[in-house]
């Protein structure tokens, strides 16, 4: 799938969907990307997440930082963000341009955003903003394929932008380099009503137009209603991979 620019910001007309649908992560994989940073006495870290949507990774930085700013280009997302997360700074940026002055943050984090960036540019802001022994956090929630249903269901909706990124080596740019990965396997519960808002926010959904949107909600109804693993039931365990790499400036 080619990256359409601007799709990257159509997401704020499905800002509810977004903050119904898509899954958090796990607390784990949130410990062990903040733990790779240095700081003073083992202090919390001053962290700022790009791309922050709704909030969704935002919310689990909060209770483990000593600060945490949001920054997202989509006035609708970062509303929702404000709304969701009131004791965050919520700031409207790109990767490319963060608002933010030198030596300001320990973490940088982008959590199913970095693909959407021009990585180049995205890594010199990046190392910008970072302090000494600060890190770049990128982080992604993929679909465990290996389960039968949940690869049915991509045949359903389609591959991602985000589906077909490298997203266990994903690309840098210098001065980063990348320094640490890992991998965590955890389980979203989601009723019917929660995976339409999953599928409805996706990118390449919300361009379709509303016969083309009907009939593939029709179609994931038909795969949840035949599928021998899924019929019958009325909540449905959806299988995550949450892959974690961490960049440092050279």
């Amino acid at each position: 799938m080619a990256k359409d620019p601007q799709y990257a910001q159509s997401f704020g007309t499905e800002a509810a969907a977004y903050d119904a649908g898509r899954p958090g992560y796990p607390d784990d994989a949130v410990e062990w990307l903040l733990s790779r940073a240095a700081t003073d006495d083992d202090a919390r870290p001053d962290v700022v997440d790009v791309g922050a949507g709704t909030g969704k990774f935002t919310a689990s930085l909060v209770a483990r930082s000593a600060s945490v700013t949001a920054v997202e280009p989509d006035g609708l997302m970062r509303a929702r963000l404000a709304a969701n997360l009131p004791t965050v700074v919520a700031v409207e940026g790109t990767g490319e341009q963060l608002p933010l002055g030198e030596d300001s943050a320990d973490v940088v984090t982008y959590a199913q955003s970095w693909h959407w960036v021009d990585v180049e540019a995205a890594s010199r802001e990046a190392a910008r903003v970072l302090r000494p022994g600060g890190v770049l956090a990128l982080v992604w929630n993929v679909r465990d394929e290996a389960v039968d249903w949940v690869r049915r269901l991509t045949e359903v909706i389609g591959a991602s932008i985000a589906d077909e990124y490298e997203t266990v080596a994903p690309p840098v740019a210098e001065p980063l380099r990348r320094d640490a990965h890992a991998e965590f396997h955890w389980t979203n519960e989601l009723d019917r009503a929660a995976l339409h808002s999953l599928v409805s926010s996706r990118s390449s959904v919300i361009a379709l137009d509303e016969p083309a949107r009907a009939a593939l909600l029709a179609a994931l109804d038909e795969l949840l209603d035949t599928h021998p693993d899924l019929a019958g039931r009325d909540r449905y365990p959806l299988p995550y991979l949450t892959r974690v790499t961490i960049a440092r400036p050279i």
